[in-house]
């Protein structure tokens, strides 16, 4: 344990960083996967085309492999050097945001249709029916998966060090390199990273269960703090879209 205090103020320094990459790294991929995902939609093909391209393509490619590409190939090829921070940003934001676009473009097909047909016969525009109908429906359907979307590009962000990022996995090797105590020295970026895993499971708690009010569900066991610590119940009443 004094080992852990010592080195304390190099893990933050560490973790600090990771929780970079993983806001970056989410809302980054959130933008990708809003945008695509209704492309995903469209009744025309081609945008449904470039959707599915973009999907397919950054869906097989490893986050690893594209965090090389934009430090290393990018530069080569286009003659512009990322900051390696921003590398590994963009590089998590692209593949991860090509998984939560198959997310939205799976929630906004499971709104009711009698419910998109109710706001075509009131002459609604297709950008009213989907900001007051359609995605206040999807977006609760959307967040238990796009919170393990989050968790998960978190958890990727421990190879961000390989591009010579300094996040919190880079800092248990220097500490491992610098003392030779392995053990202590991951223990200490294992609780970290548990910590930051706990506060993101709360905070998509929390917008969950604000979705759910807005559609009028009702979730068991309350509303207060320690109801949070449970992941809101499927089969709850559905209201009306505010």
């Amino acid at each position: 344990m004094e080992f852990l205090i010592e080195q304390l103020p190099r893990y933050l320094d560490g973790a600090l960083i990771t929780i970079q990459l993983t806001v970056g790294g989410s809302a980054l991929a959130f933008v990708l996967a809003m945008v695509f995902g209704i492309l995903g939609t469209m009744r025309h093909w081609l945008p449904r085309a470039v959707a599915t391209v973009y999907v397919e393509v950054f869906r097989g490619i490893a986050a690893l492999v594209l965090m090389f590409w934009m430090a290393y190939a990018l530069p080569l090829v286009s003659g512009f050097k990322l900051d390696d921070t921003f590398a590994a940003i963009v590089a998590l934001g692209i593949n991860v945001g090509a998984y939560g676009a198959e997310v939205v473009r799976a929630a906004i097909n499971a709104v009711p249709k009698a419910q998109v047909e109710a706001t075509v016969a009131l002459n609604m525009s297709w950008f009213q029916r989907t900001r007051l109908v359609v995605l206040p429906q999807a977006w609760a359907q959307m967040l238990p998966t796009f919170g393990n979307l989050v968790i998960e590009l978190m958890k990727a962000t421990a190879v961000a060090y390989l591009i010579g990022v300094a996040d919190l996995t880079a800092v248990a090797q220097q500490i491992r390199s610098a003392t030779g105590e392995t053990v202590l020295a991951f223990t200490g970026a294992l609780i970290l990273y548990y910590l930051i895993a706990q506060v993101l499971i709360f905070g998509m708690r929390l917008l969950e269960r604000r979705a759910n009010r807005k559609l009028g569900r009702t979730p068991p066991g309350g509303t207060g703090l320690l109801a949070l610590l449970r992941p809101p119940s499927v089969g709850t009443k559905v209201g009306v879209a505010k």
